[in-house]
């Protein structure tokens, strides 16, 4: 196969500089501001987009550096195969993201409930539409007892709204 490669459309700026203290999920971010720069080649492209409240950050572990195919995650004490977490060391160093869209002026977009690293190269943004992405989950794996580690309830607004 061929080798792929993207070109970063922009760059995620956060208020954390360093892995430590990221929030593990955008649920777990609540209200944490960040901005995230399209450079100018790209803005066209954000015509309309500010009429969605949520958007998907597709990004790039940037400063991921190993792959492992088993990794003990944050929320567990046992080791898992990496397809089966969300840990940034993967075979192909690629973040998604839930954010809150607050605006966009020009080509900056404001966000909130933000978990990645400042400086992390953006790939892509795609809308986030409930009746489009939201599917009723009848497994959580190995997370299913863990869920609660973000301070989260199945009641909770966030997840009802």
């Amino acid at each position: 196969m061929n080798e792929i490669q993207y070109k970063p459309i922009g760059i995620i700026h956060t208020p954390f500089k360093e892995p430590k203290g990221v929030p593990i999920q955008p649920t777990a971010s609540v209200d944490n501001e960040g901005k995230v720069e399209i450079f100018p080649e790209f803005s066209d492209g954000l015509q309309d987009l500010g009429s969605f409240s949520h958007i998907f950050l597709i990004y790039h572990f940037h400063l991921s550096k190993k792959t492992s195919l088993k990794v003990k995650p944050f929320m567990d004490d046992n080791e898992h195969g990496i397809f089966a977490t969300r840990a940034p060391s993967r075979p192909n160093p690629i973040g998604i993201s839930i954010v809150r869209l607050n605006k966009i002026e020009n080509n900056i977009l404001y966000i909130k409930d933000v978990d990645i690293i400042d400086g992390t190269p953006l790939l892509d943004i795609k809308p986030y539409v409930a009746e489009f992405d939201i599917r009723k989950v009848t497994k959580n794996g190995w997370l299913e007892h863990n869920v609660y580690k973000l301070g989260k309830t199945k009641d909770d607004e966030r997840f009802t709204k």
